[in-house]
């Protein structure tokens, strides 16, 4: 591993560096977007449960906030349910907003580093290739040498594409979990509201 990045040369330390940040990256976004800890199966049941008991207080809904992203959407809109239908909705979609922000989080870096790592790889093999043909126009030609030059300007991009494309993969991976998360989250909330504001109707 050392003689490769001192074979590839000086770009080979951006392209290590990015390497390191895309692993935690990926580690960090699958311990955070699991879909257990987003979305809760059990949490819209218990809510509605704290509802009908009247169990619903101040000290339920940071509980609520505090156990996952869902959790924080529906304390929203629990806190303002008595103002309305529509006063609900609206605080609902303001704190899923800041829930999505906080899902999305790091993935620009993952998207930039799939972009930069094969323009790193290939800039090396340029910068490699440059000093190669000077030194074999400024000497004697050694077909060994040569061979050795163009292989050593190769590495960069080599390394370049092996971190790029599981960055990019990934990139995908995590844009397309969110989507569906969201898609959860918000047939989790209308669940809620539909509920409550039914049976609101039919007390009425």
């Amino acid at each position: 591993m050392i003689e490769l990045m001192r074979a590839g040369g000086l770009l080979m330390i951006p392209i290590v560096i990015c390497s390191v940040l895309i692993t935690g990256i990926v580690i960090e976004r699958l311990w955070t977007l699991d879909a257990k800890k987003v979305s809760p199966k059990n949490l819209v049941p218990q809510i509605w449960v704290w509802l009908k008991n009247d169990q619903l207080n101040s000290t339920k809904l940071k509980q609520l906030r505090e156990s996952s992203p869902l959790g924080v959407i529906l304390a929203a809109g629990l806190s303002s349910y008595k103002s309305g239908k529509d006063a609900m909705i609206e605080s609902t979609e303001t704190a899923a907003s800041i829930v999505i922000h906080e899902m999305e989080y790091n993935l620009g870096t993952l998207g930039i580093i799939a972009s930069i790592c094969p323009l790193l790889g290939l800039l090396g093999t340029v910068t490699g290739m440059i000093q190669v043909f000077g030194e074999t126009i400024s000497s004697s030609p050694a077909t060994l040498s040569l061979a050795t030059g163009i292989s050593s300007a190769l590495i960069t991009t080599a390394a370049g594409l092996i971190v790029a494309i599981p960055a990019y993969i990934f990139h995908r991976y995590f844009t397309r979990k969110i989507e569906i998360l969201i898609l959860n989250l918000e047939q989790e909330t209308f669940k809620l509201i539909t509920s409550i504001y039914t049976s609101e109707t039919q007390k009425i």
